[in-house]
């Protein structure tokens, strides 16, 4: 079919790098962007764990390759990003939240979260967009939330980090804009992973959760990579500086 009638959804040939591709949200991405056509770069801190993904995206006939890297050490992020030679895709994936009460909040936890949450994100959008500007071309996909919609209690440093996303999404999509590149955000509702499954599971916790979701479920891995495909792809080449929300109707309340 004509491209002008359905433009394509898949990114054969792109260069793709997912931080955090390790578990979760950012596995999924990597999985289903190789599937998507696109050689991706999977980077993690963990070394087992990202090969595994990079061996996974390969026996399913994909192209993959493992970076192992902590976002948050800047000299050897700055490093290994700044050398990937094109990049045509970037998914800012890390990330961590911990939860509690404002007034119990330890000062080492609020900058675990700023570090890599908001910094880490800061720089690694930084080292690849310097590529993309050589380029021309690119796109940026950050990892925001309904958090970064909405407030929540207990989770007040988290829920700052991911209005920190949204900012940074919609600041950076306007200055980059005039070189070809796109920066968009992804915002999940509650995503069932091995991370969180148990507290979804709470009656308290996961209850409350769910009531907050119109659809009536949590949301799963595979919810979120469709639209991170999607976003990546020539069929979103118009979208930018703005949040695709995979979270059930939550925020439409």
């Amino acid at each position: 079919m004509n491209d002008e009638v359905l433009p394509s959804m898949r990114v054969d040939g792109k260069v793709a790098l997912v931080t955090g591709a390790g578990r979760g949200i950012g596995h999924g991405c990597a999985l289903a962007l190789g599937a998507a056509g696109a050689h991706v770069i999977a980077m993690s801190r963990t070394g087992d764990e990202i090969e595994a993904v990079a061996a996974d995206i390969r026996a399913a006939g994909g192209s993959a390759e493992a970076m192992v890297c902590d976002v948050t050490d800047v000299a050897s992020m700055q490093a290994k990003v700044g050398g990937i030679e094109r990049l045509d895709i970037l998914v800012n994936n890390a990330g961590m939240a911990v939860a509690g009460p404002l007034v119990d909040y330890r000062v080492e936890d609020i900058r675990a979260m700023v570090d890599l949450n908001c910094t880490g994100a800061v720089l690694v959008a930084q080292a690849a967009a310097r590529t993309m500007i050589a380029q021309q071309s690119g796109v940026i996909i950050n990892l925001s939330s309904t958090f970064g919609k909405n407030g929540r209690p207990n989770h007040s440093v988290y829920s700052a980090t991911k209005h920190f996303i949204e900012g940074l999404t919609k600041s950076t999509a306007v200055e980059l804009a005039p070189h070809g590149i796109r920066v968009v955000a992804i915002g999940p509702t509650a995503i069932d992973t091995a991370l969180t499954h148990e507290r979804l599971q709470d009656p308290v916790i996961g209850g409350d959760l769910l009531a907050r979701i119109p659809l009536g479920r949590f949301g799963q891995v595979v919810d979120c990579v469709g639209a991170v495909v999607f976003l990546a792809s020539p069929a979103a080449a118009l979208i930018t500086g703005t949040t695709l929300m995979v979270d059930g109707g939550w925020t439409a309340q």
